[in-house]
C-alpha cells in the first residue's frame, strides 16, 4: 500500500521492470494498480488517505528477473525490500515471499493443511507456482491493521471462496473478513495466519469463469 503512486509506478516499471496491467477501484479511497510478475500479480494499492505505519510479517519479495546476473536488493518508496534474482536462482522461477514467523509448526499447518500447498523445504511452501518461505524470528510482531504503508497481505485464488473461508475458520484459523462481492469482478475474504499476517482468499470471475453472485 502506498500514498505516492507516481513514485511507486516509476519504481515497479523502471527499476523492477514488471509490466503494468490495469487498475481497479476497490473502495475506501483506494485504487489498485496491478503489475504482472512471472504469472503472479503484484498489487500496488494507492490510498488517497494518509497510511499508518504498522508492523508486517512480510520481510522481502524476491522476483526472478532477466535484468540481473546476481541477486540484487532494491527498496520501493515505502522501504519494502525487493530482491531481483536470476531465473532459477535458489529455486525461484517466479516470485518468493519471505515471511517472519514465531510459530514454525503452526505456520506449516496453515500453509499445508489450510491452504493446501506443498512444503518443498523446511517452512518453504510451493503456492501454485510461487514460493512462500517462513523464517523463524522469535520476536516477530503481528500487524494490527490491514491498511497501512508497505507490504500488507498476500492473495490466493480459489474456485469457491465461501467454502474455503468456512473451512479455514473450522480448522481454527482466524477469519478477519467474511466473503463479500466486489461487483461482478470478484468475491473476497481475509483470514489471518498464525503470526497475524493477512491472507486474501479470492474468487475472481476472470480466473474461475463463473459469475460472482
Amino acid at each position: 500500500m502506498v500514498n505516492d503512486w507516481e513514485a511507486a509506478e516509476i519504481f515497479w516499471r523502471d527499476v523492477v521492470g514488471v509490466a503494468y496491467e490495469k487498475f481497479e477501484k476497490i473502495g475506501g479511497g483506494v485504487r489498485q494498480h496491478r503489475f504482472g510478475a512471472n504469472g503472479t500479480v503484484v498489487k500496488v494499492n494507492h490510498s488517497r488517505n494518509a497510511l499508518a505505519i504498522d508492523p508486517t510479517i512480510h520481510r522481502r519479495l524476491r522476483i526472478a528477473s532477466d535484468r540481473v546476473d546476481d541477486p540484487t536488493v532494491v527498496h520501493d518508496p515505502e522501504g519494502v525490500e525487493i530482491e531481483l534474482v536470476p531465473h532459477g536462482f535458489d529455486g525461484v522461477t517466479g516470485i518468493e515471499v519471505i515471511n517472519a514467523t514465531s510459530t514454525s509448526s503452526e505456520v506449516s499447518r496453515f500453509w499445508v493443511e489450510g491452504i493446501g500447498d506443498e512444503e518443498v523445504d523446511f517452512n518453504r511452501f510451493l503456492v501454485g507456482d510461487s514460493l512462500v518461505r517462513c523464517v523463524h524470528i522469535p520476536e516477530t510482531i503481528p500487524p494490527t491493521v490491514r491498511s497501512a504503508a508497505g507490504f500488507r497481505y498476500l492473495t490466493v485464488q480459489v474456485t469457491d471462496v465461501d467454502r474455503e473461508y468456512a473451512r479455514l475458520v473450522e480448522l481454527g484459523f482466524t477469519g478477519e473478513r467474511p466473503p463479500v462481492s466486489l461487483g461482478t469482478t470478484a468475491r473476497i475474504s481475509f483470514v489471518r495466519d498464525p503470526d497475524g499476517g493477512y491472507l486474501e482468499v479470492s474468487q475472481r470471475a476472470e480466473f474461475t469463469g463463473n459469475p460472482i453472485p
